[in-house]
């Protein structure tokens, strides 16, 4: 039973990784339709609310939010990486850094989960005040790129949905540890061995 639960823990927390690098990646990517479809709708630079095509502007609106989630996206890489430094992926008996490795990956992945899908929403919804007829024959006009999908908003359930599905096992885990944990010391108690 203990090598399923030492395997079971190796896995989720390399799927963590995984998860907060592939935050990172969706935080780099998420404005790439913007750019190719909008940013050529601007007339001038220096002030983003002179454009061909009315709610265009939500290109550069949109570039401080894009900003801080990438750096908070690095953040939770970082965050996550504290699992490896407390050797919570292959520890057989679970100490206090453990503890607090899980506690503040899943409070970070929590909270950041619930910020980004607020502000997505939130910009996903003015995207869709773009005169997308006004976008269609600027495209057609200056032969630039044309896309009235929400495909980049919309991927950010998957995104966060495997991230919190990931922070549940984790906890699971860490629940799992201690009562693994806790027959150890019986079974040691007793005079007994745990069966591996």
């Amino acid at each position: 039973m203990y090598k399923k639960q030492l395997t079971f823990q190796k896995i989720v927390c390399f799927a963590m990784l995984a998860a907060a690098a592939l935050v990172f990646i969706y935080s780099l990517g998420i404005m790439t339709d913007l750019y190719d479809s909008l940013y050529s709708t601007m007339r001038n630079p220096d002030d983003y609310t002179e454009s061909t095509v009315a709610g265009s502007s939500i290109y550069y609106e949109m570039q401080p939010f894009n900003s801080t989630f990438t750096k908070i996206s690095i953040g939770l890489i970082l965050v996550t990486l504290v699992l490896f430094l407390t050797n919570t992926h292959s520890r057989r008996k679970y100490y206090i850094g453990n503890y607090i490795a899980v506690g503040l990956s899943s409070v970070c992945n929590i909270g950041v989960s619930i910020w980004s899908l607020s502000e997505i929403s939130a910009y996903k919804a003015q995207y869709l005040q773009i005169d997308f007829e006004a976008l269609k024959a600027h495209s057609e006009l200056w032969k630039t790129y044309y896309t009235d999908s929400t495909f980049w908003f919309d991927v950010s359930y998957f995104v966060f949905g495997l991230l919190m599905l990931l922070t549940i096992l984790l906890i699971v885990n860490l629940v799992w540890k201690v009562l693994m944990m806790k027959e150890e010391k019986r079974l040691i108690g007793t005079g007994k061995e745990m069966k591996a």
